[in-house]
């Protein structure tokens, strides 16, 4: 699968709003009729994917800029920045391997297509009127003048039909994500 048949979307929304839960809705559905999905996800804080006392642990510890664990059934890099700056969304999305679509959860202010989780019990404004990367919303109340598509935040199908009609060539986001240049 080339690069250019790779199609991207966001999920943006504020925490708690059910963007997570979606996601684990979202990829079997998506991986079901056939495709195969990759994710990327932002996290606002530091974060570990490997455990204190692993070798792979002892050698970031201890120094080592990178770490590639390996094994028969997956394998996994770790990159240590130091002091440089945070990898941006575009340099991240060249890293992944060919898919059909990618998902990506936060990356909120970026200028990728977005599909925006609403919660109403959370208590705050809608991020689309503001956004108009949003391309759609799935919400869990009617949204009649959101100026775009709307699906009820239980309908993964409905969602799922959005996503795929509105995500878009990585190319092109990565054009727009490169002219822009903005950061989460």
């Amino acid at each position: 699968m080339a690069e250019r048949d790779m199609r991207v979307i966001g999920l943006a929304g504020w925490s708690g709003a059910g963007k997570t839960t979606l996601l684990t809705k979202l990829i079997p559905t998506l991986t079901g009729r056939g495709l195969r999905v990759a994710t990327l996800k932002h996290a606002h804080h530091a974060f570990e994917i490997d455990r204190p006392g692993k070798d792979s642990f002892v050698h970031r510890e201890v120094g080592a800029s990178e770490v590639i664990i390996a094994s028969s059934r997956r394998w996994a890099q770790i990159h240590e920045l130091g002091d440089a700056p945070e990898a941006s969304l575009a340099a991240l999305l060249r890293r992944l391997s060919p898919c059909d679509i990618v998902l990506v959860e936060g990356f909120k202010r970026e200028s990728h297509p977005k599909l925006e989780i609403f919660r109403a019990a959370n208590g705050r404004a809608p991020l689309h009127p503001g956004d108009t990367r949003i391309v759609a919303v799935a919400s869990d109340g009617p949204f009649p003048d959101a100026g775009r598509p709307v699906a009820r935040l239980d309908d993964v199908e409905a969602i799922a039909d959005l996503v795929l009609r509105l995500a878009e060539p990585i190319g092109s986001v990565l054009e727009r994500l490169d002219s822009h240049g903005a950061a989460d």
